[in-house]
């Protein structure tokens, strides 16, 4: 296959597979959970070998691919990929494959099949390949609004007891942001066109030279977007509810990639097209990111629903990713793009412990389980590395991108910089916290036995009438009656856990490959690579 045809056979087999699977009888879900599997596999080696055809060195943009689309408005069909992009479409190959796994056993709820599920599942993943390799603004839009559709029927049918307020809510959300982009994009098409050729194409956009005032308009029709998606405080509220209600697949995907794109768009297209307006909104910028990891940390150590907590610490995380991202260095914003990667691979593997855990117990209460160490060693195991990679404890991943966001940061946004630390802090709190009351200590309600174990009779006499005793719930039960990971769900979480500490101890190829599309991105906003011309704080 042509170098050139990589991502173009990205977009399309996951887009067919999509169509097959849907059209599948409604009963052969066995079929379609193996043709999804196939399907997303067969992705992931294109994204292998996209990576393997790549040139660091080279082009900025490679693998391209352009055919005219609407020749009235000068849009174009326009695939291709930078170092940021191309290692965020090695994160969607290896989480779609994981995610059709995890949800190999899973029930539909209503009338709803799994195939459909798995058919929304595809879709969303050709959405995602669309959106990041888009090279003309006016199709990454499209691509943008699409991946909506899929996310909401994954969350609207497959979620939750509350998954049509959080479908609904997610929809909303990021439609008026898309709609307050196209607004930026219909703006940015007239710029060019008075420039004397009305185009979409990034490249002739990045190359424009945009009245100031015109910029800060364009910039903030952009920045909403991407802001919601991303989410930055305070249009993060959406993500909590999402991230509850979506079925654990979907939760990964929302978390690990959706939510991307909103921080992959402000290094892709408000840096480069927008420079002075960058420049002069970034203080805005950074105040809201340090807020929404403060703000996110200390929300996340009240929830005491796990999967709410985890999306919060998603929100925080998120502060990490844009500091890096406007502190204008090429050190920072290496470290962001590869934050955006680690924590995917991160918060994904945790997400899909919590799921397996609910799995189990019925419950996504925290106060509901205890003891699960003593009764599934494996699972706990499981538990800490994800944890210990999400408050970024050096060895794993998520350490090497958070310390070259910070030491890149300090040069340029000191006191952001110096904030944004205490995060670190509650980041362990609300992780030990969770990982103690869960998987250490008794069984909430009361001790019940293993399956091969008599049962003690309750304190209090037959009928366990004393102050101090509730009926058992549910996840108590489960507790005690606890399986290990399966061989199937090991198989899941095992090239996850691998990645962890792969890329924890040696992080060297991805920064590869991110490193110049950055130090490029750094020349385009006006920004010295080491920071040393960058804006300071008092200088914005």
């Amino acid at each position: 296959m042509s170098d050139s045809l990589l991502l173009v056979a990205m977009l399309v087999v996951p887009a067919v597979g999509a169509a097959v699977v849907a059209a599948l009888p409604r009963a052969n879900t066995a079929l379609a959970r193996q043709l999804a599997l196939g399907v997303s596999l067969v992705v992931l080696v294109l994204a292998v070998l996209a990576t393997v055809a790549f040139d660091p060195d080279g082009d900025r943009f490679q693998l391209t691919t352009s055919v005219p689309w609407i020749e009235g408005f000068g849009v174009d069909f326009a695939l291709g990929v930078d170092g940021i992009a191309l290692v965020m479409l090695l994160l969607v190959g290896v989480l779609v494959p994981v995610v059709v796994l995890a949800s190999w056993r899973d029930e539909p709820t209503g009338r709803r099949s799994m195939r459909t599920f798995f058919a929304w599942l595809l879709l969303l993943e050709a959405c995602m390949v669309g959106v990041f390799a888009a090279t003309d603004v006016f199709l990454f839009y499209v691509f943008f609004e699409a991946m909506l559709v899929p996310m909401y029927f994954l969350v609207g049918s497959f979620g939750g007891p509350r998954r049509q307020y959080a479908a609904v809510k997610f929809f909303l959300y990021s439609l008026v942001g898309g709609l307050v982009m196209l607004a930026a994009v219909i703006g940015l098409y007239v710029v060019s066109e008075a420039a004397g050729d009305g185009t979409f194409a990034f490249e002739s956009l990045r190359q424009l030279d945009i009245d100031p005032a015109a910029q800060r308009l364009l910039f903030l029709g952009f920045f909403v977007a991407f802001a919601i998606k991303a989410p930055l405080v305070p249009l993060h509220t959406w993500l909590p509810d999402a991230g509850a209600e979506a079925p654990i697949g979907g939760a990964v995907l929302l978390v690990g990639v959706l939510d991307k794109v909103g921080t992959f768009g402000f290094l892709r297209y408000c840096l480069p097209l927008f420079p002075d307006a960058s420049r002069e909104f970034a203080p805005l910028v950074l105040v809201l990111a340090v807020a929404g990891v403060l703000y996110a940390a200390l929300l996340a150590m009240g929830q005491s629903d796990m999967k709410r907590l985890v999306s919060y610490t998603s929100i925080a995380h998120f502060g990490f990713i844009a500091l890096g991202v406007f502190a204008f260095t090429t050190e920072a914003g290496t470290g962001a793009v590869l934050y955006m990667v680690n924590h995917g691979i991160a918060t994904g593997l945790l997400f899909l412990v919590v799921g397996m855990l609910i799995a189990r117990g019925g419950s996504r209460l925290v106060g509901d389980y205890g003891g699960v160490a003593t009764r599934a060693p494996k699972l706990a195991g499981v538990f800490l590395v994800a944890g210990l990679a999400s408050l970024a404890l050096p060895g794993t991943n998520s350490f090497v991108s958070e310390f070259l966001v910070l030491i890149g940061s300090f040069p340029t946004r000191p006191v952001f910089t110096v904030l944004a630390t205490v995060g670190i802090i509650l980041a362990a709190l609300y992780v030990l916290l969770l990982y103690q009351r869960t998987m250490h200590g008794p069984p909430r309600g009361v001790l019940f036995p293993a399956d091969d174990e008599p049962a003690p009779a309750p304190a209090g006499g037959a009928h366990g009438a004393t102050a101090t005793l509730t009926a058992p719930t549910p996840a108590a039960r489960a507790t005690a009656r606890l399986r290990d990971l399966t061989r199937r769900e090991t198989a899941v979480v095992a090239p996850l856990v691998a990645l962890v500490i792969v890329l924890g101890v040696y992080p060297q190829p991805l920064i590869r490959l991110i490193e110049p599309a950055v130090a490029a991105t750094m020349s385009d906003v006006g920004a010295d690579p080491a920071g040393v011309d960058a804006p300071t704080e008092g200088t914005d």
